[in-house]
């Protein structure tokens, strides 16, 4: 007859619990938020040509805040799946964490240096990550891979406009 490897739930290891899905959320729209702080859109981007599908301004605080969390929540199940390789749940939080610095470059490139193309650059490389993240949190937890669909959508939008923007205004 083999031991339990744990004795007694008092000695196992604890799981990151719904308050730190919370706190990941919360941190996760703010980092978010703050990139948005750092370079706001301002007059230059009202001065740019945009074409007539461009969104209202006031869609993208909304969207944002929304898919922040679902990535949040993402994140969260992967960080606490224990049935998953640990090779295969460093995989997908390394993935994670390479796309949400690329996202929060985004921001910086576009509205702080004026640049749509460098941001074309940011962006089409956060789509990749956003891809390949999506596919590492799937082997882990389907959910969580899923949980990433709408954001994979939203930034191939984001991708066509900053692409239309940067042809209109060059």
């Amino acid at each position: 007859m083999t031991t339990p490897r744990f004795a007694s739930a008092a000695t196992a290891p604890r799981r990151p619990g719904v308050l730190w899905l919370v706190a990941l959320a919360i941190l996760t729209v703010v980092l978010g938020a703050g990139s948005g702080f750092i370079a706001p859109p301002g007059d230059w981007y009202a001065s740019l040509a945009k074409p007539s599908w461009n969104p209202p301004s006031w869609v993208f605080g909304p969207v944002w805040t929304t898919l922040y969390v679902m990535m949040a929540t993402a994140f969260w199940l992967v960080w606490r799946d224990r049935t998953a390789s640990v090779g295969d749940r460093r995989r997908a939080m390394l993935a994670y964490g390479v796309q949400f610095a690329l996202n929060l470059l985004w921001s910086p490139a576009f509205f702080a240096l004026h640049n749509p193309g460098l941001a074309l650059v940011v962006i089409v490389a956060l789509w990749l990550a956003i891809a390949y993240t999506i596919r590492a949190m799937w082997r882990v937890r389907p959910l969580a891979g899923a949980l990433l669909l709408p954001y994979l959508a939203w930034v191939s939008f984001a991708t066509v406009l900053n692409a239309t923007l940067w042809w209109l205004n060059r």
